[in-house]
C-alpha cells in the first residue's frame, strides 16, 4: 500500500505521517538530506533524535532510490521528495535529466519491498510560478512526482496546519 502525503514547510505532514506506524517497530525510515555542511547534520543529528524511540531504523539515501536493497520486509516512511528531487537534479552522482522515471522506478522497487510505503512530499507552485532556471526546474520535476504518486498511491493527503485533508482513500 502506497500513502503519499504532502504539504507545506513546518505544516506537520513529517509528524502526521510518523503517527501512521504502529509502535513499537520496527520500521525502516529513509531519510534523504544529504550533509553537505554543518548545518545539515545538526538538521539531520536533531532529526535522528526526534525520532528516538518511535522505533524506526534510519537508512540514509539522498540519491539512488532504485539501488536501495531493504534487508527485510517492513513498513516504510521515505521523507522526503523535495530533497531526493534536488539531490538527483543537481549531485553529480544522481540521475539528472532521468530523475522523475528514476525516483520513479525507485519507489516501485520500495513498493516491492516494503509491507506498506508512506512517501512525504512538499507543496509546489502554491507561491505561484513565477521562478526561473533551475528554480523553476526543480520545481517542475517536483510537481511531475508529486502527481505521479498521487495517481498511483492508495491513499493521497495533504496536511494543513497538522490536518490531513484525504484526496483519496481515506483515515486507516
Amino acid at each position: 500500500m502506497l500513502t503519499f502525503v504532502m504539504g507545506g514547510s513546518k505544516s506537520g505532514k513529517s509528524a502526521f505521517s510518523e503517527g501512521l506506524f504502529p509502535r513499537p517497530g520496527p520500521h525502516y525510515y529513509i531519510a534523504t538530506m544529504e550533509a553537505f555542511d554543518e548545518e545539515c547534520r545538526r538538521r539531520i543529528q536533531n532529526h535522528r533524535a526526534q525520532r528516538a524511540g518511535l522505533g524506526f531504523e534510519t537508512i540514509e539515501r539522498p540519491h539512488g532510490l532504485l539501488g536501495l536493497t531493504l534487508p527485510q520486509k517492513r513498513r516504510v516512511l521515505l521523507e522526503d521528495m523535495g530533497n531526493l528531487i534536488a539531490n538527483e537534479l543537481f549531485s553529480p552522482q544522481g540521475a539528472g535529466e532521468d530523475t522523475v522515471e528514476a525516483v520513479l522506478m525507485g519507489i516501485h522497487r520500495l513498493m516491492a519491498q516494503s509491507e506498506s510505503l508512506v512517501v512525504v512530499s512538499n507543496e509546489v507552485f502554491l507561491g505561484g510560478d513565477r521562478y526561473a532556471g533551475d528554480t523553476l526546474r526543480y520545481l517542475r520535476v517536483l510537481a511531475d512526482v508529486n502527481r505521479a504518486l498521487a495517481a498511483r498511491a492508495h491513499r493521497a493527503v495533504e496536511v494543513v496546519c497538522g490536518l490531513p485533508i484525504y484526496h483519496k482513500g481515506g483515515p486507516v
